[in-house]
């Protein structure tokens, strides 16, 4: 057998197995209500336990009444992880859906049919962060990784970690840990590796300083596309006015959080459970030095096949996704900034 072939059987074993172990423990997440929102309600899922500071574009947009300007009564629920938010909308019981692309693609190249319309943070907003002692990837072998299903988020981007000290996941030990207790299992060690949001990974270094960002997942991959909002295409297809009328609400929030740092961190304060001081301190990388929220459109075709050829590469992508004419509809988007006006003047403006 060779070499590459036993990689990708010991894969599929990995993968297999853990998906078991994970369905065992309860990690595939919470599943929305069907029907718990009053009649007119957007039900939009959110990928986390607590809001992230990547998707407190929808607080913001709550907040500073862009939502209620475009005649949107929005019922947020906070799942488990992007799988179980997947789940939801092509089940019915979200309309909308916020999720890193890796699940998004695997629904879509399985028939779930559903259909990316925007995007939060479209860039990388999570660090592998590591006990000291752990001074490369390498020094991950026979360690234990936190995770929470093969094929999101966070497993993905622990392989292109892993990738980089020239290991697999069959060289670690796979914890499954849910999104929100990630910061907490890495500091009373029962993991020693989790990619964290900017915002865990401050607050997780000044608790514990021992602890150090090993590997900033937007430095080793910045073309990788992120977070999306994706719907079921039946319900496009029936509610084009809607999502573009969300659409529009989100990107107003993109400009005001950029616009309005001293508010911005008060609204993304309360809605992920930070301090002010952390959430300044994650605004001044993910708003000020990275610009990880886009203000126009924020859906850039050749950086998404570039993720989708990255995610075959690396085995989170089983089968063949749909044409990028068919997994993108960008109609409301544009239709939005059409409206909005576009944003120039910033070579980092998308």
């Amino acid at each position: 057998m060779s070499a590459a072939r036993a990689r990708r059987t010991a894969l599929a074993a990995l993968t297999a197995v853990l998906s078991l172990l994970l369905g065992a423990c309860g990690a595939f997440g919470d599943r929305p209500a069907p029907g718990s929102a009053p009649a007119g309600t957007l039900r939009i899922g959110l990928p986390t336990g607590v809001t992230s500071f990547a998707n407190a574009d929808v607080a913001v947009a709550d907040a500073k009444g862009f939502f209620a300007r475009e005649g949107l009564q929005v019922q947020v629920q906070n799942l488990r992880s992007g799988v179980s938010v997947v789940q939801g909308v092509v089940g019915g019981a979200l309309d909308i859906g916020a999720a890193s692309i890796e699940p998004v693609l695997n629904a879509a190249a399985g028939g779930g049919n559903v259909a990316i319309i925007g995007s939060y943070a479209d860039r990388l907003t999570v660090s592998a962060v590591t006990p000291s002692s752990i001074r490369t990837a390498a020094d991950l072998r026979g360690r234990r990784v936190g995770v929470q299903e093969v094929g999101a988020f966070r497993e993905v981007m622990s392989r292109l970690v892993l990738e980089t000290g020239g290991l697999t996941p069959s060289d670690v030990q796979y914890v499954p840990v849910d999104a929100q207790n990630y910061a907490s299992a890495l500091l009373d060690g029962r993991i020693q590796s989790a990619i964290l949001q900017v915002e865990q990974a401050v607050d997780a270094m000044r608790t514990n300083p021992d602890l150090r960002v090993l590997v900033d997942l937007n430095q080793i991959e910045p073309e990788w596309h992120y977070g999306t909002y994706f719907t079921a295409r039946g319900w496009l297809d029936a509610n084009r006015d809607t999502a573009t009328r969300f659409m529009a609400a989100i990107t107003e929030a993109h400009r005001f959080m950029y616009d309005n740092r001293a508010e911005t961190v008060q609204i993304v304060a309360r809605a992920t459970e930070f301090s002010p001081e952390v959430i300044d301190a994650a605004y001044e990388t993910l708003l000020q030095q990275q610009a990880v929220f886009p203000v126009n459109t924020g859906l850039d075709r050749a950086r998404i096949s570039a993720t989708i050829a990255e995610t075959q590469r690396l085995g989170a992508l089983q089968s063949t996704p749909p044409p990028l004419d068919r997994l993108i509809d960008d109609g409301p988007v544009r239709a939005a900034v059409d409206r909005l006006g576009e944003r120039t003047g910033d070579s980092r403006w998308r």
